[in-house]
């Protein structure tokens, strides 16, 4: 197949009659797992009644290597050896399965042969990670062939997508790849979001309405919302079922995901999300939100169902304000004063305040304090604010060194024989649940720099 140097849109099929594809020694293993592809396949699966579906883009370096040209593969390696592996079952499934081929007429357009879907290209690996990924992913793709209805294939040869950039200079195709992607870095996880949010949200939203949202979206710089999901929203939600939210990466971005409101699943679980989502939807564009003179706000809980497109977009600006609400009307609060200083009084926050260990603890505080206002609000806020405060500093007094995973331990009731508050915060019915919980009082300190929150100890009986 002859190769256009424009970037251009290919089909499955396409791609797979490209002759000489590489992939160069400087590549990385292939990486995807049984849960990449099972993602991909669903993918494709929800998607099927689409006029196409674009599966992600290709990028080529076209170079010359004894006397003959080579495609080097410079972005996209991973989908396309999964593409690969897809057909390579398919075909398989349609030449020696009776039911296969019953498929194969339906699935071919005029002239094409079942032949014409053989990938012109051969690949061969000699590294042990990539060998045994592509052979357990095959041996994932085949448990589900039986899935793949005559639509479903004949989707995924004519209908699925990609984007294909030729680059002959190859300083200039790892420049692309660099702005693309951020080469030798993980891909930023809430840009994968955004890409995948706004693809749910096709059909849904008017065009000037989806680029209102990109413009709030855009309108947050990128360390604002790096902090929010990777130290805030992850962390919450992990700890809150009990999981471990070091580090969020874009290996955790399904985090995330959530039900689409145009899929007609009949899952009972889905049906409480729907119905409010459809209600606010209904309620915003109706008479009634101008005879109120207000509009009705979806009831956003970080824990739980992520509605995908438009809502999850909402609920990001909906918790970044809530984060910045709280430190800024509780500000005066005598705990806040210690932690974070006072513009007021003119006084500095307690010594070893910005100190890394400090810095972690204050985190583990704030995500308490917010998913106790996101569960029940702000009822009796200041001794709430005192109890999560006495929970997350007394971690910090009885060490003299914190690190990540000492508060991400701590969170799950793993050291120090804590309380697993987040798992009581989701179970609890009442706020009461939390103000009376019962904590232990100290003995000793061991930490240094933190007289006065040893001070506030002391203050609320909880440090003899």
């Amino acid at each position: 197949m002859e190769i256009d140097r424009e970037p251009q849109i290919i089909k499955v099929s396409d791609l797979l009659k490209i002759e000489n594809l590489s992939i160069p020694d400087y590549q990385r293993p292939y990486k995807w797992t049984p849960k990449n592809i099972n993602q991909l396949i669903d993918d494709i699966f929800r998607n099927i009644d689409k006029s196409a579906y674009r599966l992600g883009t290709i990028v080529i370096n076209e170079s010359i290597d004894s006397r003959k040209t080579l495609l080097n593969i410079v972005d996209g390696q991973q989908r396309t050896l999964s593409i690969y592996l897809i057909t390579r079952v398919l075909l398989d499934f349609l030449k020696n399965d009776k039911e296969g081929k019953k498929k194969v007429p339906m699935i071919l357009n005029r002239n094409e042969k079942l032949e014409d879907f053989e990938p012109k290209s051969i690949f061969s690996f000699t590294n042990k990670i990539t060998q045994y990924n592509l052979y357990t992913n095959y041996q994932t793709i085949s448990r589900r062939i039986k899935e793949f209805t005559t639509e479903a294939i004949s989707f995924f040869f004519h209908k699925c997508e990609l984007v294909q950039v030729v680059i002959t200079d190859v300083s200039e195709a790892f420049q692309f790849f660099d702005s693309q992607n951020a080469r030798g870095k993980d891909l930023v996880p809430h840009d994968l979001l955004k890409a995948f949010h706004l693809r749910e949200m096709n059909n849904l939203v008017s065009e000037s309405e989806k680029k209102d949202i990109v413009n709030s979206w855009e309108s947050i710089n990128t360390s604002q919302l790096t902090e929010l999901f990777g130290n805030y929203l992850f962390r919450i939600k992990n700890w809150s079922k009990g999981k471990t939210a070091r580090y969020f990466t874009k290996d955790e971005v399904d985090v995330f995901k959530g039900i689409s409101p145009n899929i007609d699943e009949a899952f009972p679980f889905a049906k409480i999300y729907r119905i409010a989502n459809y209600y606010t939807e209904e309620f915003n564009s109706s008479y009634n939100r101008f005879i109120l003179g207000n509009t009705f706000e979806f009831p956003y809980q970080i824990d739980q169902v992520v509605i995908n497109g438009k809502r999850f977009f909402e609920m990001i600006y909906y918790y970044e304000k809530m984060k910045k609400n709280i430190e800024n009307k509780y500000e005066e609060n005598h705990i806040f004063q210690v932690l974070n200083g006072s513009s007021v009084n003119n006084t500095p926050p307690y010594a070893g305040r910005y100190r890394t260990g400090d810095c972690y603890i204050y985190n583990l505080f704030m995500c308490a304090l917010i998913y106790y206002v996101d569960k029940f609000g702000e009822y009796e806020i200041e001794r709430a604010i005192d109890k999560i405060f006495i929970w997350a500093y007394t971690l910090r007094l009885k060490l003299q060194n914190v690190g990540l995973d000492s508060i991400d331990n701590y969170a799950l009731n793993k050291a120090h024989g804590c309380i697993q508050l987040f798992k009581t915060i989701r179970e609890a019915i009442s706020p009461k649940t939390i103000l009376n919980m019962h904590l232990e009082t100290l003995s000793e300190v061991k930490s240094t720099k933190t007289g006065d929150i040893e001070q506030l100890f002391k203050g609320m009986k909880y440090y003899e």
